[in-house]
């Protein structure tokens, strides 16, 4: 009733762990498995610090944050996961250009069913949303070299150019949306809460703007999207369904319910099928573009 498959990978279930949600040693990915996928933190060429604290804050209905692509690098990471026992794992990589890409892309390839290219974390300036769209094409065309399947994920701006350009360059599927740039200003000592100024805001908030760009990327392309945002029940993923996902992404709600949550909406999904009527939950996949 729930299985699935996105550009040949065959998932249980259409939800997946979203890239930078306890996905950084393989003990924790390990611990999700209810989940169709598991996509892991997004790794690039070398070492990352990231941003000085604080890196993290609850906001009304969300959370900001801007831990800036921090991450041991894609030779450490490989050590990190090197057995992993999960089925389906998607391996996200970050770069300033076309040969980072591929060289990541390459070193991942063994280890993974599919490759995620993050262009749209929001406050990563060139390794992240501002990634030149002209440039995503020659990118993707890199990435495509390993053998993998390639996810391209996109934030709200400017998406149907970027995702165009990321087609064009032989994308498998486009992954939507990313956190949306936001701040938190503390009013008692007026200054910005994290220590980057700027960071991404997730959450149940940002649903309408996720659904919003699905709908819209379904509506002009023809291939699998997998969407992203203010997901945490079943008819939060039948929305994104509905809108043209072929699957969805669950992070910041782990947040508050940890792993359980995979389980929990599998069976509310269950559930909500059977009293709709439907036998396969793929039956509701784009039924809202036709009306």
């Amino acid at each position: 009733m729930l299985e699935v498959e996105v550009a040949g990978i065959k998932m249980k279930n259409p939800l997946m762990l979203a890239s930078g949600i306890l996905d950084l040693t393989k003990e924790s990915m390990e611990k999700f498995g209810d989940a169709g996928a598991v996509v892991t933190k997004s790794v690039g060429m070398e070492e990352r610090k990231g941003y000085k604290n604080p890196v993290f804050c609850e906001v009304e209905y969300g959370i900001l944050n801007a831990i800036g692509l921090a991450n041991p690098g894609i030779d450490e990471y490989l050590k990190e996961i090197d057995g992993i026992k999960v089925e389906n794992l998607i391996g996200s990589i970050f770069g300033k250009d076309e040969n980072e890409f591929g060289h990541l892309a390459r070193k991942f390839a063994p280890y993974v069913k599919a490759i995620e290219m993050n262009m749209s974390c929001p406050h990563a300036k060139k390794v992240g949303a501002e990634y030149p769209t002209e440039e995503i094409k020659g990118a993707v065309e890199s990435a495509k070299k390993a053998g993998k399947p390639v996810f391209v994920k996109l934030g709200m701006e400017n998406i149907l150019e970027r995702a165009e350009n990321a087609i064009e360059g032989g994308a498998d599927a486009i992954v939507a949306i990313n956190s949306v740039k936001a701040m938190a200003i503390n009013v008692e000592v007026a200054m910005p809460v994290l220590g980057n100024k700027i960071g991404g805001y997730s959450g149940r908030a940002i649903k309408p703007i996720g659904v919003r760009c699905v709908y819209e990327l379904a509506s002009n392309f023809d291939l699998p999207i997998i969407g992203v945002g203010g997901i945490s029940k079943a008819e939060d993923v039948i929305e994104y369904m509905m809108a043209g996902a072929k699957a969805v992404q669950i992070g910041t709600a782990v947040c508050y319910e940890g792993e359980k949550i995979f389980g929990k909406i599998c069976h509310d999904l269950e559930i909500w099928l059977d009293k709709h009527g439907y036998t396969n939950i793929n039956d509701v996949v784009g039924i809202a573009l036709k009306k």
